[in-house]
């Protein structure tokens, strides 16, 4: 674990996920709702057929305590997570869900607990992608990818991990080289991706184990090929090395990460709009979004937080 992850900062955050069939998934939810709630603890957790997935923030006992309950149940006894920390509550509410898949990509029968590429360690990670025999592809979003990625990564600018599969069916020259190296945030899209990757014929398929934040962790920031910050799903925005927390904010009108250089653009207005998303709003939206910031700067003065902020 690395210096970052001291007690210096309060709130233990824990990602986690783990495919395994659980029929009797739904029965879950309200108990895991319940421990969750009556030990602090916020965030989301989905619950599916096919596992677990989400990301928990709360005092250290509580978290440990949500875990200890998870790895009592007999399918969730090998659950891995990664832990960070933040300086503040990074979520407003605890969620737990019932889905159909704790990642949607949209593909039927992808089971990754059938087919799965290759792990690779954190430490290992460097020469494979420097390998010139590998084609690295970096699995999110585009929102993701803008602020932060691994040097030489092909970004295939999607919107959604829906829209991943016909990029791969469009790009024949992925198969030009012998060996395919996936990464993701946490390694749950590279779980389905990899899967998918091995069903469209390519034979060398490696992910990065714990993904992009367990790198962060381990690997010293002189030895690093990553480039940038990571989006993360909480109100921290972003972390870099050793898991500190980033510096970028979220443009809550598009709710895209925004550098504070994009802050000092004209078209930035705090809750309103920025630079990615000013021109695709109108001014009837523009409008109710002021409204809303109005809403959320009274709470604050009230000492509240607005459930919109």
């Amino acid at each position: 674990m690395t210096d970052s992850l001291t007690h210096t900062s309060p709130f233990l955050v824990a990602a986690l996920y783990h495919f395994v069939s659980v029929p009797r998934f739904q029965s879950l939810q309200a108990p895991l709702q319940a421990l969750c709630e009556e030990n602090g603890v916020k965030g989301t957790l989905l619950l599916a057929h096919e596992g677990i997935n989400g990301t928990i923030a709360g005092p250290d006992a509580g978290i440990g305590a949500v875990l200890s309950f998870l790895r009592a149940q007999p399918e969730f006894s090998s659950l891995e997570h990664k832990e960070s920390r933040a300086s503040k509550m990074p979520f407003l509410r605890m969620k737990v869900k019932l889905k159909k898949e704790i990642v949607t990509m949209g593909v039927e029968d992808i089971d990754p607990n059938k087919v799965v590429g290759t792990y690779v360690a954190p430490k290992d990670w460097n020469a494979l992608i420097s390998d010139p025999d590998t084609i690295v592809i970096d699995t999110r979003n585009d929102y993701e990818t803008a602020i932060g990625t691994f040097r030489g990564a092909l970004d295939p600018k999607t919107k959604t991990f829906r829209e991943f599969p016909e990029w791969v069916r469009q790009n024949p020259g992925l198969h030009n080289k012998p060996k395919v190296a996936m990464y993701c945030t946490g390694g749950i899209r590279c779980e389905k991706a990899t899967a998918f990757m091995k069903e469209q014929g390519f034979d060398e398929v490696y992910h990065l184990k714990g993904g992009i934040l367990k790198y962060l962790e381990e690997v010293p920031q002189e030895e690093s090929l990553w480039d940038g910050a990571c989006f993360v799903f909480d109100e921290r925005v972003s972390v870099e090395h050793g898991l500190r927390e980033g510096e970028h904010k979220l443009c809550h009108a598009c709710r895209n990460p925004i550098t504070s250089e994009e802050m000092t653009s004209p078209l930035y207005e705090e809750g309103v709009s920025c630079s990615h998303c000013y021109h695709t709003r109108t001014e009837e939206d523009r409008l109710r979004y002021r409204q809303r910031q109005h809403q959320i700067a009274l709470a604050k003065k009230r000492g509240l937080r607005h459930i919109g902020s």
